[in-house]
């Protein structure tokens, strides 16, 4: 059974839907970045971490790509044109928008008041509302490789949600459609919080 560390309101959301969609047992462990538990895994402190037996895999983006290519699912085959291409994305949104979120919460609430630069998140806005552009014009079907989901759609749809926490633009309407089929999933319905 493999082990998740981190929040499950972090990146780590990543990996536990990842192996919701891959029908495979976890335990999640919640843990806070730079608790000693995560210390002792990962010297940067970041969440999440993946345990599987004795092996720690750090960064959602490595978890997810290990897993994919370990059971075979929401990937292609490494060494494939296709490979490439989701590659391709992977990187661009990692790039062009997961990188401009990160930012934007370390400048709300990570780093110290004295470091933090407020005005920044407005060019942040535009320059996440450009790279999601940029994403979109490439999609090839329901979803960004086709009729089958990879792990690139995994990290835009987890984008896509940490954007609106952050109070960036969520009016795309394009991306409005393509979540609401990414987060219909059964899998991803499984991890949302029990209505009573």
């Amino acid at each position: 059974m493999y082990e998740v560390i981190g929040s499950p309101t972090s990146r780590a959301f990543r990996v536990v839907w990842m192996l919701e969609e891959l029908g495979q047992p976890y335990k999640l462990s919640p843990e806070k970045p730079h608790s000693e538990v995560v210390s002792a895994l990962n010297p940067s402190g970041k969440i999440p971490i993946l345990k599987d037996g004795d092996a720690a895999i750090i960064d959602s983006t490595a978890i997810l790509t290990y897993l994919a290519d370990k059971h075979g699912k929401l990937t292609y085959p490494a060494g494939t044109i296709e490979r490439a291409h989701q590659d391709s994305f992977t990187q661009q949104i990692l790039d062009e928008m997961e990188a401009g979120l990160w930012t934007a919460s370390r400048h709300n609430f990570i780093l110290p008041e004295e470091r933090k630069v407020p005005a920044v998140k407005e060019t942040l806005m535009w320059e996440y509302s450009r790279g999601l552009k940029n994403v979109l014009r490439r999609r090839q079907g329901t979803y960004l490789m086709g009729e089958e989901i990879t792990v690139p759609d995994i990290l835009l749809t987890h984008c896509a949600t940490w954007a609106k926490f952050e109070g960036f633009p969520t009016d795309n309407e394009e991306l409005l459609g393509y979540i609401k089929v990414t987060r219909g999933r059964e899998a991803f319905q499984r991890l949302l919080p029990k209505k009573t």
